[in-house]
């Protein structure tokens, strides 16, 4: 009589995703890419037949209970996009610097409290989200990302603006909201292309002249503040169309500061009446 081996047993979870299947016959094929989607599956570990979809390019992990990703993600060489927020993440692997192609990485929802320098390895990277983590600083290497467009660290422990970020001057999005910032550094200005900061609900008591250089600045958020003057400059924005209320509009958010008076008589007039206020006292001082 012959006794056939089983094979190591599967999680209930990743016998249940396959169901008798071809891991490959998960894949969609779009136009563009081949996608994987296992977006809330229950997952509390990546299933192994995942490290041999080598042709995935857009990968989405999100919402699952993942503690750890293994090194085995870096066999993963076309992914173009990566979402692992929402899990229970407290380390990304330093082979993520492997994925070379990468262009997009959401690994927001965690609990990380660093970044591996490898990420900077990936120069193709246009798109990253941080937020909701409890991050208080960045690699020094993050200058090599030179494509880097959008940038989300909210909702993490900064004291102060990593000061590899003024490097990225391909920015035209930067979210450091809900953060402990004290303070914008005047290297603020280097980042030429920036068309949307958010620094609300932090601990900034002064906005740097500097950032009144920016001119490509279209909304400009530090409500909840503690900002009791503006810059006498702040009128060379001239992209900032209005006093905005709606955090989704464009435009200055300046709410809830303990703005000095006149200030907030004048803020109530209108962008129109604030610009002419700051422009008529710097020409008098």
């Amino acid at each position: 009589m012959v006794f056939l081996r089983k094979g190591p047993k599967l999680p209930a979870w990743e016998d249940a995703l396959l169901a008798g299947r071809e891991p490959k016959s998960l894949l969609k094929r779009g136009l563009r890419y081949v996608s994987l989607s296992l977006i809330m599956k229950g997952m509390t570990s990546t299933p192994d037949f995942l490290w041999g979809l080598h042709e995935v390019q857009k990968l989405n992990l999100s919402r699952n209970q993942l503690v750890v990703i293994p090194p085995s993600l870096g066999k993963l060489d076309r992914l173009v996009v990566l979402n692992l927020g929402g899990n229970c993440l407290k380390c990304l692997p330093k082979e993520i610097g492997l994925l070379r192609n990468l262009k997009v990485l959401f690994a927001n929802m965690n609990c990380l409290k660093e970044v591996p320098a490898e990420l900077s390895l990936c120069r193709k990277l246009e798109v990253l989200s941080l937020s909701h983590n409890c991050i208080s600083q960045l690699p020094l290497s993050f200058t090599d990302l030179t494509s880097l467009r959008k940038l989300n660290l909210s909702n993490n422990r900064f004291v102060q603006i990593p000061l590899c970020i003024f490097a990225l001057r391909s920015l035209d999005f930067l979210h450091l909201g809900s953060n402990k910032l004290e303070n914008i550094a005047e290297s603020i200005q280097y980042l030429v292309n920036l068309q949307i900061l958010i620094v609300e609900n932090n601990n900034i008591r002064s906005l740097p002249r500097s950032l009144c250089y920016i001119s490509t600045l279209e909304l400009l958020n530090a409500d909840y503040n503690a900002i009791q003057t503006l810059p006498d400059d702040l009128y060379l924005l001239r992209r900032l169309r209005r006093i905005a209320w709606n955090p989704m509009d464009k435009g200055l958010h300046i709410a809830h500061n303990p703005l000095a008076r006149p200030l907030p008589e004048v803020v109530e007039g209108g962008l129109d009446v604030l610009f002419s206020y700051l422009r008529d006292k710097k020409e008098h001082n």
